[in-house]
């Protein structure tokens, strides 16, 4: 059996839009991901490690552990062998504690690429695979997120364009999920069942080749 490591926010944990609930793992994109491949034979697991809030490489000042490059290292230690790791990260690098450019943000995914790599996994583990995976630009913030993305629509224009550029550069997968969906109408932010769905089957089709 295949592992695959799913390292990502809010987004991919599944919280509904406007509440505090979360959808089940076949309503998640990474349910229905895993069900493809297994559908196409891939034999695969998914471990889903997914915190609301997370960074890309920067702390929340209200709230521990949301540096996503803290601990990354021992996460793959613990998961390996893993066969590809997935990283969909960005948008809570714009909330408003921060005041980062899409520039800055794209570094930090550079260096959870490189924290990945270098993780002290045992002798003979392969290093994974990476995927890069661009989240659907921030589009008007609103409801219960409006307060603390407040200007995260302008700050985080282009992110895709710069996630692309980094992965190209680390020479990892890419997808940008903004050529399948678009965030939410409900919040601006996060993804519904519909939108999981979409994400889901285009990522697995994308992915068949790689694992």
């Amino acid at each position: 059996m295949k592992h695959i490591l799913i390292y990502s926010d809010s987004l991919t944990w599944g919280i509904i839009p406007n509440t505090r609930k979360r959808l089940k793992f076949n309503q998640r994109w990474p349910g229905i991901f895993e069900n493809i491949l297994n559908e196409n034979a891939k034999n695969v697991r998914i471990n889903e490690n997914c915190l609301n809030g997370r960074r890309t490489a920067w702390s929340d000042p209200f709230k521990e552990g949301r540096d996503g490059s803290q601990g990354l290292a021992q996460v793959i230690e613990m998961h390996s062998p893993l066969e590809l790791v997935i990283l969909m990260l960005g948008h809570n690098d714009f909330q408003c504690t921060h005041n980062n450019s899409v520039f800055l943000s794209g570094q930090g995914i550079a260096k959870l690429i490189d924290i990945i790599r270098k993780a002290p996994i045992e002798p003979g583990m392969p290093i994974p695979e990476i995927m890069v995976i661009a989240p659907p630009l921030i589009k008007n913030p609103r409801g219960l997120v409006a307060g603390k993305f407040n200007g995260a629509e302008k700050r985080g224009a282009g992110l895709n364009l710069e996630l692309e550029k980094v992965a190209k550069e680390n020479q990892v997968h890419f997808f940008d999920s903004n050529t399948v969906i678009d965030a939410n109408q409900e919040d601006g932010i996060h993804l519904d069942a519909k939108q999981h769905l979409i994400l889901g089957k285009a990522i697995a089709n994308f992915a068949l080749d790689v694992v």
